[in-house]
């Protein structure tokens, strides 16, 4: 199945937030949602400026435009460094623009795993469905070296910041948090890391979807 089957993803607005995969996520779901549909991708953060997908101006006429060539478009506020920060159009005017707007709604400097600041994650009220997602890459590896808000991850977890991640400490940040309807597990190459994946389900009363979006394999584990 596609992966915005699976995540059950419906028209209208789609959040996506935590850690390592969000971007090649939107992606994805994007293309996928492009052959039914028409896909506006935007960022409430930070984003780099997509080289293969049209980035229109924060007008209704230019996003109209793009969505009409390409079914796809990305809207925002070009900044330094190649990237986009939030369109200055407001989410509910852009949520009447296409059948799908797409978030990346979060910022976690390309770590898997991150803790939130209390002014994060940044979702549009607009959100129908937010996707909390994970690297499995964070499983096993020092907090301190693998998660975005380090110190703030190790103490909502009630760890040392040198302890290893494991599912059921990565539970403890997930429940305290309570972000996200749906989680996604990324980047489960093997299976270890698939076992790391269904211990974390044992622990979250939340739908979990675990897989790999290189290679378009995915399991549903809640």
């Amino acid at each position: 199945m596609k992966i915005s089957e699976i995540l059950q993803i419906q028209p209208g607005m789609i959040s996506l937030i935590g850690g390592g995969g969000k971007t090649t996520l939107l992606y994805k779901l994007a293309r996928e949602l492009s052959v039914t549909g028409t896909v506006i991708l935007c960022t409430t953060t930070k984003i780099m400026k997509p080289e293969d997908i049209t980035v229109v101006t924060d007008s209704a006429d230019s996003i109209a435009c793009g969505l009409k060539e390409h079914r796809i478009a990305c809207a925002g506020t070009r900044i330094a460094g190649g990237k986009l920060s939030a369109p200055a159009m407001g989410f509910a005017a852009l949520r009447e623009l296409a059948d799908y707007v797409l978030v990346e709604a979060d910022g976690a400097h390309r770590l898997p795993i991150k803790a939130h600041a209390e002014y994060e994650p940044v979702i549009p009220a607009e959100t129908g469905r937010t996707v909390l997602v994970i690297g499995a890459d964070a499983f096993g590896q020092p907090i301190a070296d693998i998660c975005h808000r380090p110190t703030l991850f190790a103490a909502v977890a009630g760890v040392d910041i040198r302890s290893a991640v494991t599912p059921e400490i990565a539970a403890r940040v997930i429940n305290a948090e309570g972000y996200g309807d749906m989680i996604y597990i990324n980047k489960v190459e093997n299976a270890r890391a698939m076992a790391y994946a269904r211990s974390l389900a044992d622990f979250i009363d939340l739908p979990i979807t675990a897989g790999s979006l290189f290679r378009e394999e995915y399991v549903c584990l809640r």
